[in-house]
């Protein structure tokens, strides 16, 4: 779901959270922010431990956003089960930023085994 549609009882539902968001200006985006923003506290101590996973499309290397996802779900004390995934679209020039991105084919396949990964640990006990 988009973030902006997250609220708080969507996560305490949740088994399991796949954070994914675009990089921009070095952070994540101002949508994802803001989730996490209006969700923080009322989930503050209800889901330590939940397994989570990210997802980030960069522009240029994606570890500011990475880091600044990863400094907040530690506040939640979620527990990492994947390593970051960062798909890296080096757009450095105004041209490259402003153009229209296409994530390749086997990138979406990663990201797709990454839920499906999700899911077995899941379904075995694993998380």
């Amino acid at each position: 779901m988009r973030a902006n549609a997250v609220q708080p009882e969507h996560l305490l539902a949740a088994q399991a959270c796949v954070f994914v968001c675009p990089e921009n200006l070095a952070t994540m985006s101002g949508e994802m922010k803001e989730m996490f923003d209006r969700c923080y506290y009322p989930v503050l101590g209800e889901i330590e431990g939940k397994p989570y996973a990210s997802v980030i499309a960069a522009g240029s290397d994606g570890e500011g956003a990475q880091r600044q996802l990863d400094r907040i779900v530690k506040g939640w004390r979620m527990r990492r089960v994947a390593e970051p995934m960062i798909y890296n679209f080096s757009a450095q020039t105004e041209q490259s930023i402003m153009a229209q991105k296409t994530v390749p084919n086997a990138y979406l396949i990663a990201c797709d085994q990454l839920g499906n990964a999700l899911k077995e640990g899941l379904e075995i006990g694993l998380f």
